[in-house]
């Protein structure tokens, strides 16, 4: 579902579902503020997919603000100057919420670290309680540790201010803790109408890269492995999707490396994403720094073994032996020995992907994901009342939950 740059909502609530409700019998009104998909990424399609299913919830009503809005017409231009970009969109941004927020009852905030905190949550956080709104804020970035750590001064307190501290992994859940900050974790969303399972019952060494072509993804690595498994398989392909700063110097090490038979595809639309999975046979994640990585579960969903480093979250959605191979962050000899495996052991193949897709179903499903989230909205707005009646919500939870967060 496509998401304007402006505010925009679901509209009124039927009378379904009216179980959930704020304290004066309205439908909760709940604003989405994370980045639009005007550039493909792990935060923006998570937005677009819980967006999409709120928004199947009768007894809400839904908006959605850009943190990174389009001008219109002519005055895209400007988004396009360096330093320009950042001011103008920033102030169109402030009057998106000036705008928007005093509609809502509840302010569902998408984080980052960094300079990306300052400029997007921050400003939404503030104004949010400015509006005497709850606000939840739903960070994601798998760099919080040496965020919190390093911007300590200017992040937790704000953080704090938050009514709700939610987190899309146990890992995330745990660095929190250690700063003394209670978390609630609900994990990402897998879109099995999107992405269809396709057993393979003996692969080809068909392999995919699929991340931003920036330091923390490592995709060096992912290159080096491939050298070495095209040492045993001259045969073996790699399509790198995927764009960012280091994408040169990556097309360079391909080249020295002596690599044959790859690709290096640029930035992939999520439309595009299904085909390219079903084309593949395994996926190759090696990151250095991450937290809960949309695409390994994509793979799952997709019917791909996975071979994947074993960096920040990464061990919390994949394990060892049962739902994927994970090697040591930097191994690419771990990694390349890994992918021999797979090629060679169909048995092993069939195990880890028939685990991984029933995992995938179990915690990652909208249906599941979304109940959760209402449970959220339920508890900020409503806490007296008691569980959502007349929403179907299934059963099960869609991750672990570490502490309700409560201020």
């Amino acid at each position: 579902m496509k998401m304007r740059d402006r505010c925009v909502s679901n509209g009124s609530a039927t009378t379904q579902g009216r179980g959930i409700e704020s304290s004066d019998g309205r439908p909760i009104r709940v604003c989405l503020v994370a980045p639009a998909l005007v550039v493909p990424g792990g935060q923006a399609i998570q937005a677009a997919r819980l967006y999409r299913g709120l928004r199947q919830i009768p007894a809400l009503a839904v908006g959605f603000v850009p943190t990174n809005p389009r001008l219109p017409g002519m005055l895209q231009l400007l988004q396009r100057i360096r330093y320009v970009r950042t001011i103008v969109t920033s102030v169109r941004y402030l009057w998106s919420l000036f705008r928007c927020l005093p509609d809502y009852d509840v302010v569902h905030v998408f984080s980052a670290s960094y300079w990306s905190f300052i400029l997007c949550p921050t400003p939404a956080i503030l104004l949010g309680k400015w509006f005497r709104k709850k606000v939840v804020l739903n960070y994601r970035s798998g760099e919080a540790e040496d965020h919190l750590r390093r911007w300590a001064t200017s992040a937790i307190p704000v953080i704090r201010r938050a009514d709700a501290l939610v987190v899309s992994s146990n890992y995330l859940a745990e660095v929190f803790a250690r700063a003394g900050l209670a978390t609630r974790t609900i994990a990402n969303i897998v879109d099995f109408d999107q992405f269809q399972f396709r057993a393979r019952a003996s692969l080809r060494p068909v392999f995919l890269s699929n991340r931003h072509l920036e330091d923390l993804y490592n995709v060096a690595c992912v290159l080096r492995a491939f050298a070495l498994i095209q040492r045993a398989f001259p045969e073996a392909r790699l399509v790198v999707a995927g764009d960012g700063s280091k994408r040169q110097s990556l097309v360079r090490l391909a080249a020295e490396l002596g690599l044959k038979h790859y690709e290096f595809v640029g930035r992939v639309t999520p439309d595009r994403m299904p085909s390219l999975l079903d084309a593949a046979d395994v996926y190759l994640n090696a990151p250095d720094i991450d937290n809960m990585p949309g695409s390994i579960l994509e793979a799952f969903a997709s019917g791909l073994p996975v071979v994947t480093t074993d960096a920040g979250g990464i061990p919390h959605i994949v394990r060892h032996g049962e739902t994927g191979l994970i090697v040591s962050r930097g191994d690419h000899e771990g990694m390349a020995a890994a992918a021999v495996r797979l090629l060679e052991d169909p048995s092993l193949v069939r195990r880890l992907t028939s685990s991984a897709l029933d995992e995938c179903r179990r915690r990652y499903a909208p249906q599941a994901v979304v109940s959760e989230w209402l449970s959220v909205y339920q508890g900020l707005v409503a806490p007296s009342r008691g569980p959502p009646a007349g929403v179907a919500v299934p059963t099960g939870p869609a991750s672990a939950v570490s502490a309700a967060s409560r201020r």
